[in-house]
């Protein structure tokens, strides 16, 4: 139960900063460096939801 409370949190960071940067963030200079942050949360989340489902975590 807490590793999907960890996809959730993690899912909602990385959709967070997503939207920040199609958002108020859209002119930043590092605006890719938040997006590829975001993308490797959305991994993360991913591999931790897909070893859940698996039975390996």
């Amino acid at each position: 139960m807490a590793l999907w409370l960890v996809v959730g949190f993690i899912l909602v960071s990385a959709t967070t900063v997503m939207v920040l940067t199609f958002g108020r963030l859209k002119t930043a200079a590092n605006v890719k460096a938040l997006r590829l942050i975001a993308g490797v949360q959305y991994l993360a989340a991913a591999v931790l939801a897909g070893a859940r489902l698996t039975g390996q975590a």
